[in-house]
């Protein structure tokens, strides 16, 4: 996979995202040493000076492993997702905005023309000559080009092929600790990699199978938020006692952090396993805890779920089915 008596390359990217799958890595505490001691460095713009062109000079297949993070909003991202597959013989979709759209993909209900109104045009901002973004800007200095907003955020599988994908927002340390491990041993011929097209760094089942809580009362008669309770069982299945919990739905592997906590899964991790969509699954899981047979009354009580595309597609809505609004398509 690399040059004999070379050190196979290694790179990431941040494309439209927060940067929390940075710091995740960085939180991998002295495994990112070992990164240091099986790889060179080829491109990593959050951590050293490194161009474009210095990704474009570089034979293809010259980058044995990539971690692509965050989603495809610009023309810049699907640029970049374009070249670092070419230049990658191992590419990762790191973390859920490179999986699933995440917050951002959220952004996929409105169209870019309001997504910017709301950005350059509300009281938050100091705009008073209602400026907005162009592709070209001309400057003394010559001419200033930025990135093209896209109609509807993307997953980087959308743009193109995958190898690999591992979710999170961000994913967690001791799990990306596990994969590096793992492709390291691989390199070093001690281990194999996963079939192409895994999930990697999580489970196969849900985040309730993770979880100690209690199951299977089904009583409930409505869904509230958690701070509208006075007090929360600490030993009850939360989605059982009215809070959205997204755990039915959710892939594991986080240990069920946020349930342990006392507070709901909201599905960073991602639809588990053989889901499809990840709203539709919710939906039926939240219905199957409803206390009444009568489908008006299960109707009802689910239309109290507040904020439902949010609760259902939080972290999804890119790569689900739905994938957007009518307006935005």
């Amino acid at each position: 996979m690399s040059v004999k008596g070379s050190k196979p390359k290694f790179a990431m990217y941040w494309a439209s995202s927060c940067g929390g799958c940075e710091i995740a890595v960085l939180n991998t505490g002295l495994k990112i040493l070992d990164v240091d001691a099986a790889f060179d460095v080829a491109f990593w713009p959050v951590a050293m000076d490194a161009k474009y062109k210095d990704v474009e000079a570089l034979p293809d297949g010259a980058i044995t492993l990539t971690l692509f993070n965050g989603g495809i909003r610009n023309d810049e991202n699907a640029a970049m997702a374009k070249l670092l597959r070419r230049k990658s013989q191992i590419l990762v979709a790191f973390g859920s905005c490179a999986t699933e759209g995440c917050i951002p993909g959220l952004a996929n209900l409105s169209p870019a023309r309001e997504v910017f109104d709301t950005a350059y045009g509300t009281v938050t901002t100091e705009n008073p000559k209602g400026v907005r973004p162009q592709p070209e800007t001309r400057v003394p200095e010559g001419v200033l080009h930025i990135p093209v907003f896209s109609p509807t955020v993307r997953t980087l599988e959308q743009v193109v092929p995958v190898d690999y994908s591992m979710p999170g927002c961000p994913p967690e340390s001791h799990q990306i600790a596990m994969v590096i491990d793992l492709v390291i041993q691989a390199l070093q011929g001690k281990a194999q990699l996963p079939p192409k097209g895994a999930t990697i760094g999580a489970g196969a089942s849900t985040v309730c199978d993770e979880c100690p809580r209690q199951r299977n009362v089904k009583k409930i008669t409505k869904f509230v938020r958690i701070q509208e309770l006075e007090s929360v069982d600490p030993n009850l299945c939360l989605l059982e006692q009215g809070i959205p919990c997204n755990g039915p739905a959710i892939r594991n592997g986080c240990g069920a952090l946020c349930p342990r906590a006392g507070a709901q899964c909201i599905g960073c991790y991602g639809p588990a396993e053989g889901v499809v969509d990840n709203g539709a699954r919710l939906i039926t899981a939240f219905a199957s805890v409803v206390d009444s047979n009568d489908p008006v009354e299960i109707e009802r009580i689910l239309d109290g779920i507040p904020d439902p595309a949010g609760q259902f597609y939080r972290f999804n809505l890119a790569g689900s089915l739905l994938h957007a609004s009518r307006a935005v398509r």
